[in-house]
């Protein structure tokens, strides 16, 4: 990240908004890896459900070999919007591409919305989706033993949520990791505002039930976690309950990044620009895949 970057995230602060959002995409998209023949071939908008928006990008890498691991990136939009990105779109074509030319299977999905679909929906397609993955990856180069899940803030959300629903996916999880780029964990604590009451509701006996937090510290699934240091602080706030949580349960920290001069937008956005970030999460993978391959 150049110091031009960085002094623009800094002004724009520990806050969010539409203005935030834009910004930070003006930011990265000129810096993005784009997908290119030379990268990947890409196949869009496969139906993983029933759904208009159970949909799914595939990044095949051009590298022969071995099957790829398979990494599913699951974007945010506060509950209520967000999107894969279209074919001209540099986000999140820019994940699928950095994906591809690591030799892993890129996957971008889009999920069903709030308030439409409220909790656990989010959750459910990406269980959705994984099994659409463990049944056809492998047609497509991919390896269904080696998938690993990227969310960030509301799909940090839905894959926290995926993780610790056993309902979801029975007793072994068939995934080989989980990276959560700035999420949410305890819906108890949480300071809800309009987009997480379309998605959660507004009844507090729910809450509980509704935070991914005790199945987090409970899986046996690799996770790693980032903090930014200009998220908002509801983000700051659930990265130390996710800590303070760990901590008390297993003895240790979570596997939790803290990002210099990021905001709540540029760790995934920034993927793909050479950023270090990209090293952490191909050297995570990679670690984790191994026992699989």
């Amino acid at each position: 990240m150049d110091d031009t970057i960085r002094k623009s995230i800094r002004q724009m602060g520990p806050v969010m908004g539409p203005e935030i959002v834009s910004g930070s995409m003006a930011l990265f998209a000129p810096l993005v890896l784009r997908p290119t023949p030379d990268i990947c071939s890409v196949e869009r908008d496969i139906a993983y459900g029933p759904d208009a928006r159970h949909r799914l990008d595939l990044f095949r890498p051009v590298a022969k070999g071995a099957p790829h691991p398979v990494v599913v990136y699951v974007h945010g939009g506060g509950f209520i919007g967000g999107d894969k990105g279209a074919e001209a779109a540099p986000f999140y074509n820019n994940i699928g591409a950095w994906a591809a030319r690591g030799n892993f299977l890129g996957v971008t999905m889009t999920y069903r919305l709030a308030p439409t679909h409220p909790w656990p929906a989010g959750a459910e397609d990406v269980a959705r989706a994984v099994g659409w993955l463990m049944a056809y990856a492998a047609a497509h180069g991919g390896d269904p033993s080696r998938i690993f899940l990227i969310g960030q803030s509301a799909g940090a959300a839905h894959v926290a949520s995926f993780l610790a629903s056993p309902h979801l996916h029975g007793r072994k999880l068939p995934v080989a990791g989980a990276i959560m780029l700035s999420g949410i964990y305890d819906v108890v604590r949480l300071k809800h505002g309009p987009f997480e009451n379309a998605y959660y509701g507004t009844d507090p006996s729910r809450f509980a039930e509704q935070s991914s937090l005790a199945g987090l510290i409970a899986t046996q699934v690799p996770c790693l976690f980032t903090v930014a240091e200009y998220d908002p602080p509801l983000f700051q706030n659930q990265a130390a309950h996710l800590t303070e949580e760990w901590m008390r349960a297993k003895g240790a920290l979570p596997r939790l990044l803290y990002l210099p001069d990021g905001n709540h937008m540029s760790a995934a956005l920034s993927i793909g620009t050479g950023d270090a970030l990209e090293g952490d999460l191909a050297a995570f993978i990679r670690k984790h895949g191994e026992g699989n391959a």
